[in-house]
């Protein structure tokens, strides 16, 4: 590997791009040390605001073109967020030549295989370890520390607005609509949170987990996606009846014919599970492999120098690699890879309501196999609440149908 003078760009200067800046200028003589390079300096920021009275003002430009047309950058950090034009400048970045790091999770979900393949075919490197889990290392344990694994599954807790939203209705009774006010007041939660809540942000992250772990790009479009605008304080009761809580699980699972399903929603899993005790805005990731069990990643999934943090560590990693690009990446999807969920083998929550609780009662118990009837105090006389066996999803929600009572609520159970 050649010792160069190495020039970086970065495109985006918000809450992550700023703290990429700020790293790399802090921890400067460090980075550069394991860099293994002669020097790894900011040369452009690339941002179409006005900075010029910023204390970087002098690494400021608006137009790409002096990132692209200048050779001596050989690495580009990409924070812009969404998919344009983040596509064209990272294309256009590695087809010249220059590797590229990536915290924009809703590119790596539409685009990761393009890109990877783009940097393939130019002897670069394409990495993306803060587009999932911020500053929780999950990209690069997955192929490298994990590789000697068949990886049959893989979830988790993966936004940290949603969980703490969550953790408050849980922890403290509140409204679905208090808990949201409460976390955009305290900064959790954009003004429009609707990425956050209705479950866009974990499914990019799954899509981006779920193409690393098995191999095949799987894209956002076949991702199942609940938020959690629906869960009520009821359901949060009769989860605490039942021995558990309510979170938002991300998760994709590989099933025997190499076919995968890929899930984002409210599920209900038991006090004991690793994943129910990750509160507040924290996030929680489980791998499972064959060779090494369950493995669980564990810290703040967002925040300006924790992202800033993983960002860093893939533009070190990129310095490495100057001579040679990593193996590293997956290949293109397959029709019907991604199959309905409703196929696997689970265990189903229902809260209805039900015109005659005796005859509903009855139907449930004659219906499914010892199901389990849950409680919560000052329930009203028509409601009923109860979880079902373990067994084809489909065939329990097609009975479930079948049964006397108005459905006001079904979520997955899960043991994670």
């Amino acid at each position: 590997m050649g010792v160069f003078h190495m020039q970086i760009a970065i495109m985006g200067f918000g809450t992550i791009g700023s703290g990429v800046a700020e790293l790399l200028l802090k921890n400067q003589k460090s980075i550069v040390a394991k860099s293994g390079q002669a020097s790894l300096e900011i040369k452009y920021i690339l941002d179409i605001r006005d900075f010029s009275n910023h204390e970087l003002g002098k690494y400021f430009t608006r137009d790409f073109n002096d990132i692209l047309n200048d050779p001596s950058v050989g690495i580009v950090v990409e924070c812009m967020g969404g998919t344009e034009p983040a596509y064209e400048y990272v294309s256009k970045s590695l087809k010249a030549g220059k590797s590229v790091v990536s915290s924009n999770k809703e590119l790596v979900a539409a685009k990761g295989y393009e890109l990877l393949e783009l940097a393939k075919e130019n002897n670069v490197n394409f990495l993306f370890e803060a587009s999932v889990g911020g500053g929780i290392p999950i990209i690069r344990p997955i192929s490298q520390c994990l590789a000697a694994n068949e990886i049959c599954e893989i979830a988790g807790i993966l936004n940290g607005t949603t969980n703490f939203i969550l953790t408050k209705m849980i922890t403290e009774g509140m409204a679905f609509e208090d808990a949201l006010k409460l976390a955009q007041d305290n900064g959790y939660a954009e003004r429009d949170p609707s990425a956050d809540i209705l479950g866009h942000d974990a499914a990019r992250k799954i899509c981006i987990l779920a193409s690393l772990c098995f191999g095949k790009h799987v894209y956002p479009d076949y991702v199942e996606t609940q938020g959690i605008t629906e869960i009520t304080p009821e359901d949060v009761d009769y989860a605490k009846n039942w021995g558990g809580v309510i979170k938002l699980i991300g998760r994709a699972q590989k099933l025997d014919d190499n076919n995968i399903i890929a899930t984002v929603g409210p599920c209900l899993i038991q006090n004991h599970c690793q994943l129910a005790s990750v509160d507040d805005v924290f996030n929680a990731i489980l791998v499972r492999g064959d060779a090494i069990g369950d493995v669980v990643f564990y810290g703040k999934g967002a925040g300006k120098l924790p992202t800033a943090s993983a960002v860093v560590a893939d533009v070190i990693d990129c310095a490495k690699h100057t001579a040679r690009r990593k193996a590293f990446g997956w290949g293109p999807t397959e029709d019907n890879y991604v199959i309905d969920p409703v196929l696997q083998n689970i265990s189903l929550y229902v809260r209805a309501e039900a015109d005659d609780y005796i005859a509903a009662f009855n139907e449930i118990n004659k219906t499914f196999d010892s199901p389990v009837i849950l409680h919560r105090e000052n329930a009203p006389q028509n409601e009923i609440a109860f979880v079902t066996p373990v067994m084809r999803e489909k065939e329990a929600r097609a009975a479930i149908n079948n049964l006397p009572i108005n459905v006001k609520s079904i979520l997955r159970v899960l043991d994670y």
